[in-house]
């Protein structure tokens, strides 16, 4: 890949990832997410790039568990992209902060009706006696919202500001194409640089 010195990530992000929607097999907007605890210790999960807005990448969760934990603890993490289909990864680093309330509630009401249950009925990353006690309480949360099921305060969205880019695509012999984009001022093109992979 040609590259010029200043690049506009997010352009090129959404290049990429048009392409990954068009060949890759389930979940193209699933991104592994790294958090770490004021204790240092790194934790890694996937969950799904729900939207950019401003540049920033949108993910919902709850913010009871321990990547939320750790999210308010640190205010920090990364995330990683892998198209197997192309062959290529972007990797972005960046802060981290909760959405508005209002963009959480619209996205909540675009859920089906079992996963807008299911926010409710999981206490996401806690202890749980056994399967037959959630299944109980999604029983339970059926019956009482019948159809308008609101957003849960434990829930919603966070934005990854970021301040880091890198695009890797792979190459013959492990001589992968990787270069690293970081931000000139306000501006949307960024600077690149090749990296050795």
């Amino acid at each position: 890949m040609e590259l010029n010195e200043k690049i506009d990530p997010i352009q090129l992000f959404e290049k990429w990832f048009e392409e990954a929607q068009e060949k890759e097999v389930s979940d193209p907007n699933a991104m592994q997410i790294a958090t770490v605890s004021k204790n240092g210790f790194p934790s890694v999960r996937t969950v799904l790039m729900k939207d950019i807005i401003d540049g920033n990448f949108i993910f919902y969760t709850n913010y009871e568990s321990r990547k939320a934990r750790e999210i308010f603890e640190t205010k920090k993490a990364a995330v990683c992209f892998y198209w197997k289909s192309i062959n290529r990864q972007v990797r972005v680093v960046g802060e981290i902060k909760k959405i508005s309330g209002k963009i959480s509630d619209q996205y909540f009401n675009t859920r089906s009706f079992g996963s807008k249950i299911g926010a409710w009925a999981s206490m996401q990353s806690q202890p749980l006696k056994n399967r037959e006690t959630l299944l109980n309480k999604v029983e339970e949360l059926k019956k009482k919202f019948d159809k308008n099921v609101p957003r849960p305060k434990h829930w919603g969205g966070f934005q990854i500001i970021p301040n880091e880019f890198e695009f890797w695509q792979d190459g013959d012999f492990r001589l992968h194409d990787r270069f690293i984009l970081k931000p000139l001022d306000q501006s949307k093109l960024w600077k690149c640089q090749r990296h050795y992979p």
